[in-house]
């Protein structure tokens, strides 16, 4: 099974790193594939070129085995769909289980999201839920859930797609909104994102005041 990981990754942090291996490793995907996305739909658009924000996934993932950085999303123009993706992936590897990791803030939204139908007709959802944290409030999403739920890891492996798994993850209190803030003031974010990530931070002085 491939794991999906979309997102700005504006930068990429701990946190993305982290719950992305407990998946990893909890449902035993042979591998993770972070995916920056070209255009934002659903929040600000990235504040950081296409360019550098691969290479910061690109220097975050590279000691880790099983993690891929994807860079198909940059390679089309306008906003970025996850259906557009997963077909593209559908295509590339039709015999493979995809499932997509998204939060539960993410997961909230899904109904809005573009042929959210058609994205279960194409992977599984894996929500990436943090210790205490409550189910979706949305009802069409609750709705959704109630019909799609599993509650084993094993029914994905037996199941082609379509199926929805909410997966507890570390709880780190991370984001990127916080690391630029840090940034922006003049604070260091160290140990809040990879060393490697950082120091291309530095060398192109990203994130700061003008």
């Amino acid at each position: 099974m491939i794991g999906i990981f979309g997102g700005t990754f504006d930068p990429i942090h701990i946190g993305h790193l982290r719950t992305a291996l407990d998946v990893m490793q909890a449902v035993e995907l042979e591998e993770v594939r972070f995916i920056p996305l070209h255009g934002a739909v659903h929040r600000d658009q990235p504040e950081v070129s296409a360019r550098l924000r691969l290479q910061m996934v690109q220097a975050a993932i590279q000691e880790q085995e099983g993690f891929v950085v994807d860079d198909r999303e940059l390679q089309r123009s306008g906003d970025s769909y996850s259906i557009d993706t997963l077909a593209s992936l559908r295509r590339q590897w039709p015999e493979r289980t995809l499932c997509l990791l998204m939060g539960m803030d993410a997961f909230n939204g899904f109904a809005d999201w573009r042929r959210p139908n058609e994205i279960l007709g194409l992977a599984h959802l894996i929500v990436m839920q943090r210790p205490g944290q409550e189910n979706p409030s949305e009802p069409r999403v609750r709705e959704i859930l109630k019909s799609r739920q599993c509650f084993s890891h094993a029914q994905l492996h037996k199941q082609v797609n379509g199926a929805i798994l909410m997966q507890t993850v570390t709880q780190l209190d991370i984001s990127a909104t916080r690391i630029r803030a840090m940034l922006a003031d003049g604070q260091t974010p160290r140990y809040l994102l990879p060393d490697a990530v950082l120091q291309l931070i530095e060398d192109n002085q990203l994130y700061r005041m003008s």
